[in-house]
């Protein structure tokens, strides 16, 4: 009995044979080598091999919804925490300490979503995974209800929690999530996790009804915003704050990657469970702590947000402006209640292609969605037009769509034998 030696390892060859049939279903992602332009967003520079000289490509697929990351008061915020601060945190808060903005910026998270306190992680990815995944494993019989649809951080947090029970109930369907609170033990703790909006089709939760719900049964509700803040509201506090029910729910995650165009997670809460999160949540406690500039530019970038109405006027009036174009032109596209604009292709392989071909023959860049992120079958161009998209932009973004779907045979009088 002894070692084997020179074996390849099995790993090797598995990695080897999912990539092959990831390739084989057109699932591969490539990066795109994209350079954003801040003077000029949402003009940003390709740079290939082949391309020596590179060139500009205007982008349709930020989650900078707003465009932010480029307001020149974030930016100079950055750098004066830089110059004030250094460039890192120096590790985690617990270790290194905790600077004055760390703790002013989830002062001001907690004073968005009318909390008693805020949290700051890593990423937003981070602050679901560690927080469901801590509240799930804090008692014993914990039950948590999950909607169908929700993010993979938010899936990752409630399956680390082995010892709770995970019910999911259909999509944005309240009959279905009544009948399965309903069937529950009256006695377990229950928790109802869900989103505001739902990033890849752009639709909504019921909020208040979800939450009348939780009162009827029992259970604490976490609502994930992370699409939704800067967007919606009087101040940029989601569409909680949108619709009056902010109070009502227990627990309020986000993001300042997205609508406050910068980096980072948060959740807002009553001060007794934030605390107990900061003290018991491993991907809090062991993770170095934001870097100052990314904390001051958020912080400065939320300010803004919270006090200039007319950058969420500006966003929706853009939405709306490319909807008109897109139907003038006969391009198909799901409506939705966001600023989130699908355009349905069905096919994996040839939603690359025509996101290939918008880059390469167009200068236009809109990301493939597909498989895992969307069912198979469901597969789609997500678009997120915004501020800083002019009417010429969108008038040539209409004409390559038109252009490329007609050729694929995927525009609405093809569909239904009309002629072209």
């Amino acid at each position: 009995m002894g070692a084997i030696k020179n074996a390849r390892h099995p790993f090797y060859d598995h990695c080897d044979e999912a990539l092959d049939r990831i390739r084989h279903e057109g699932r591969y992602r490539n990066f795109t080598p994209l350079a954003r332009h801040a003077e000029r967003f949402p003009v940003y520079g390709e740079e290939r091999p082949d391309m020596p000289d590179g060139r500009d490509v205007v982008v349709w697929s930020t989650n900078d919804y707003l465009g932010m990351g480029v307001v020149p008061e974030v930016q100079e915020a950055a750098i004066a925490a830089v110059r004030d601060h250094g460039a890192g945190a120096g590790g985690t808060r617990n270790i290194a300490g905790t600077s004055p903005l760390h703790n002013e910026l989830e002062a001001e998270m907690a004073s968005l979503h009318g909390k008693e306190a805020g949290l700051l992680f890593v990423s937003g990815y981070v602050s679901n995974q560690a927080s469901l995944q801590t509240i799930l494993t804090s008692m014993p019989g914990w039950i948590c209800f999950s909607d169908r649809l929700n993010h993979a951080s938010m899936i990752a947090g409630i399956k680390g929690a082995r010892a709770s029970q995970t019910v999911i109930f259909e999509h944005n369907d309240l009959e279905d999530l009544e009948r399965k609170l309903a069937a529950a033990p009256a006695d377990a703790p229950k928790l109802i996790a869900f989103e505001s909006v739902y990033s890849m089709d752009g639709d909504m939760s019921d909020i208040g009804a979800i939450c009348a719900l939780a009162r009827k049964y029992g259970a604490l509700t976490y609502l994930d915003e992370v699409h939704a803040v800067g967007l919606y509201g009087a101040e940029g506090g989601g569409v909680s704050q949108r619709d009056g029910v902010a109070d009502q729910v227990d627990i309020i995650e986000g993001t300042l990657a997205k609508g406050f165009g910068v980096h980072g997670g948060y959740i807002t809460a009553a001060a007794g469970i934030i605390d107990f999160l900061r003290s018991t949540a491993s991907g809090f406690i062991f993770t170095t702590a934001l870097p100052p500039c990314v904390v001051g530019a958020a912080l400065q970038s939320v300010r803004m947000v919270r006090a200039e109405n007319w950058r969420r006027e500006a966003l929706f009036e853009r939405v709306n402006t490319f909807r008109q174009r897109l139907r003038a032109a006969g391009v198909p596209f799901t409506m939705t209640p966001s600023h989130i604009v699908p355009i349905p292709v069905g096919d994996a392989e040839c939603c690359k292609r025509i996101s290939r071909r918008l880059l390469n023959e167009f200068g236009q860049y809109a990301t493939p969605i597909n498989y895992p992120t969307v069912p198979e079958g469901t597969e789609r161009l997500r678009l997120t037009p915004g501020p800083f998209h002019t009417d010429e932009m969108m008038d040539d973004m209409v004409r390559a769509l038109a252009t490329l779907l007609r050729a694929e045979g995927l525009m609405p009088e093809q569909r239904t034998g009309q002629a072209a």
